[in-house]
């Protein structure tokens, strides 16, 4: 690359101005990665990939267009330029695009302190295989195992730098470090499958390999005789390693776009019990380590730690300048983008209250039900929050995990599941999202 990601978003700006916009705003990221897979104690499939991608957002008045290249050539940033330009002048008005005001712009942050890339060496090849080969043997020694699917290995760093005509220029460097594992146990059609994975921004922090290997593995045997659950109406005890994905749902219908086209089971419940009444969710993208923290959003302004659920209510939404614009309200900094798409509300890392008991605790109060470990498909109308997804894990009985389960279907509705639930205290604090296993009494499973 011979021009900086900074260099490359002057030189797109400069293009545009020179083209005709009358503002505009680029995005530049510059990312490597490196992936092995070992099967059989042989190397599977190996790839590595260098690539600097552009993105250019032009405006003309409330029109606007976006026009993406990786074609770093002097003339061919001028060509986009002129047909970003080209583009807008055909495209229809929105009256709520537009780049922040400078007043709005993030200003003295410190990427440093957040600790977003591992000043170590990028990984040699040989030791992502070493660890990938690592993880694979130490699933195959685990008693009832009969193959490995997969055994990964991977290394990524990515370069973002944003610029706009309003003044705003700022970059960061990330890096991240995973390794999974995929372990078969069984054979013919009683074969059951199961993983484990760990990804990192720093080497230093991964767990070791074969003690994801096996992990992989005992959870694989575990599986082994699964069966249907009988249908009926239990307590659904929802493992930390999924439970994630119904605070997901929940901000989801909290998304200041959702909110702003009317398609969301939260309409008019700003101010309103959302959770149980000790339980608050908050935001912090300033978690050092964290593959969710930055330090500014993708408009430029300075993100934010916020509470979003307060004490059981929810205390605002998340919001990009658009969003908040079309809503009478002011941005949350929750702005992301990438180089082909405008901008747009998300979240960065979320933190639940973790309860006061543990998961055995909670299985042993549930009595009889389901503890859920995995999950496919997923219907959800966004309107009314109705709930329905496939799931497999361990039936339970008096509190004890009595055999596995697969092929069944838990519904609910999301207003009414998430008012109810009850944490562990297992979250893992080290991922983005901290959310510990989840026990919700009375859904509907659906089984034999």
């Amino acid at each position: 690359m011979t021009l900086s990601p900074d260099d490359l978003c002057q030189a797109l700006l400069d293009a545009a101005r020179v083209a005709g916009a009358d503002t505009a705003d680029t995005i530049v990221v510059y990312a490597s990665s490196v992936s092995v897979n070992m099967r059989a104690g042989a190397l599977e499939h190996a790839e590595r990939s260098e690539a600097t991608d552009l993105g250019l957002r032009v405006l003309l008045g409330q029109r606007q267009a976006i026009v993406s290249t990786s074609d770093i050539r002097p003339e061919t940033l001028a060509a986009v330029a002129e047909r970003a330009v080209a583009m807008a002048s055909e495209a229809l008005e929105d009256p709520f695009a537009g780049l922040a005001d400078p007043a709005q712009l993030a200003t003295g942050w410190d990427s440093d302190a957040l600790e977003l890339a591992d000043p170590a060496q990028e990984p040699h090849p040989d030791t992502l295989q070493d660890d990938a080969r690592a993880a694979e043997a130490a699933a195959l020694v685990v008693d009832g195992v009969s193959q490995v699917q997969t055994a990964s290995a991977s290394y990524g760093e990515a370069r973002v730098h944003m610029a706009a005509s309003n003044g705003f220029s700022g970059g960061y460097r990330r890096t991240s470090r995973s390794i999974s594992c995929v372990a078969i146990a069984g054979e013919g059609t009683g074969m059951e499958r199961d993983y484990d994975g760990d990804g990192r921004s720093f080497q230093s922090d991964l767990r070791p390999a074969g003690e994801i290997g096996t992990i992989a593995g005992q959870r694989a045997v575990e599986r082994l005789g699964a069966r249907k659950p009988a249908t009926g109406t239990y307590p659904v005890l929802f493992d930390e390693r999924i439970s994630s994905s119904l605070i997901g749902h929940l901000m989801a219908a909290a998304n200041g776009a959702a909110i702003a086209r009317g398609a969301s089971w939260l309409i008019g419940a700003l101010g309103e019990p959302v959770l149980p009444d000790a339980l608050s969710l908050i935001e912090d993208p300033h978690r050092p380590r964290i593959g969710g923290s930055r330090p500014f959003d993708a408009e430029g302004l300075a993100t934010q730690k916020r509470t979003v659920v307060e004490n059981g209510r929810l205390t605002g939404w998340t919001l990009d300048l658009s969003s908040a614009r079309k809503l009478g309200m002011e941005s949350t900094g929750n702005a992301v983008r990438g180089t082909s798409g405008p901008p747009s509300p998300a979240n960065w890392n979320l933190s639940l209250t973790q309860g006061t008991h543990s998961r055995a605790d909670l299985l042993r109060d549930m009595g009889t039900g389901l503890l859920v470990t995995s999950m496919i498909g997923s219907t959800i109308n966004p309107n009314t929050g109705d709930y329905s997804r496939g799931a497999a894990g361990f039936w339970v009985e008096n509190g004890e995990l009595v055999y596995p389960v697969n092929e069944c279907t838990i519904a609910g509705n999301l207003r009414d599941m998430l008012r109810r639930i009850v944490p562990a205290n297992d979250a893992r604090t080290y991922l983005s999202r901290i959310v510990p296993s989840l026990l919700i009494e009375g859904m509907t499973l659906a089984g034999n």
